[in-house]
């Protein structure tokens, strides 16, 4: 495996709770964070318990493309290269359709699929000069194999892989490396607000999901994992 000690790593949505769990142990592994959130508090007592300056951080709002504009700028006023982008952020709204309004199905192909286009214009150029890079999306196993009342949440995410797929056809002739962790059940505040009866605790605990991220982060200059899937051994709603 490839240390990620001294590697400039970009992490979008470190204050949800498996992004929380990933930059404690990238910053405990020598990484050079810098962190984005949509909560301007909880990303500065993020960065305080990590002792990370407030110039390696970034309050994001990912529907506003101004925002990611700056964000890309304050990066690079920072670091000189990005050697690896974890995307940990997105929002999940499970309805039936006939609950679903149509500012909930914009609202979340907006945060999950357009914000991450947005952030590949933004940053792969960048890696595809130098040649190399890392870019770790997490498109859940509900962008795999979908479920009732996942029509926009599947939608995005569906899209999201094709997207990515895509992008790594377009760098094959480079170093640029694309992985996608389909995440299932995983026990953090992403289910506070969404009204279905789970068994959460037989879902994944936020700090194995983050490991897994972790390890992905580390992967061997020679090769790449593709894709992973790591989904509880056995959960569903009730």
């Amino acid at each position: 495996m490839e240390s990620v000690k001294g590697k400039k790593v970009l992490l979008v949505g470190a204050t949800g709770g498996i992004g929380r769990r990933t930059a404690a142990l990238l910053r405990q592994s020598g990484a050079d964070l810098f962190l984005t959130g949509r909560n301007a508090d909880s990303l500065s007592v993020l960065a305080s318990e990590l002792g990370l300056p407030a110039n390696q951080t970034a309050v994001v709002d990912l529907q506003d493309p101004t925002s990611l504009d700056q964000l890309s700028v304050s990066f690079f006023a920072v670091f000189p290269h990005i050697d690896v982008m974890v995307n940990a952020s997105g929002i999940g709204i499970i309805k039936p359709l006939e609950q679903l309004e149509e500012e909930d199905f914009r609202r979340t192909l907006d945060i999950n699929l357009t914000a991450p286009f947005r952030l590949m214009k933004k940053f792969l150029p960048v890696m595809k000069q130098a040649g190399k890079g890392l870019v770790i999306h997490i498109p859940g196993v509900l962008g795999k194999v979908p479920m009732a009342g996942a029509a926009a949440y599947s939608a995005s995410k569906y899209g999201l892989v094709g997207m990515m797929q895509s992008l790594r056809e377009e760098c094959k002739r480079t170093q640029v490396r694309f992985t996608l962790i389909y995440l299932g059940g995983v026990d953090s505040p992403f289910w506070d607000g969404i009204d279905l009866r789970v068994q959460r605790d037989k879902m994944i605990v936020a700090e194995e999901a983050a490991k897994a991220i972790w390890f992905l982060c580390q992967q061997p200059a020679s090769g790449v994992v593709s894709e992973m899937v790591l989904q509880p051994f056995n959960h569903q709603a009730i």
